[in-house]
């Protein structure tokens, strides 16, 4: 994570840094920035205390860690500056899959 500014997610969001985008395609055509889709792949920098169980008033786990590589779906989260870097803050419902 950069330096200066942190962030700690609340309850069952998670921040992810989004995977950079792809500058050449399989062919070797260099893509301009403006057609480049936005990877749904990402590493997770933080994540919060986990989800409130109302019935029982404690806090239920995060399936996700740190450092995870995880799969989100399209519009997945909320995109913030963090350090002049963007970041997302996205809900554990927002997760597809974690990559092994």
């Amino acid at each position: 994570m950069a330096k200066g500014i942190k962030i700690k997610p609340l309850h069952d969001k998670i921040l992810v840094r989004r995977d950079e985008a792809e500058t050449q395609t399989d062919s070797g055509i260099f893509l301009p920035e403006s057609s480049k889709d936005k990877p749904k792949t990402g590493i997770i920098e933080a994540v919060g205390d986990g989800a409130l169980n109302t019935e029982t008033g404690q806090r239920i786990p995060l399936t996700v860690k740190r450092g995870d590589r995880v799969i989100f779906t399209s519009y997945a989260g909320t995109e913030v500056k963090l350090n002049d870097e963007p970041v997302l803050i996205m809900s554990e419902d927002d997760i597809l899959a974690v990559v092994d």
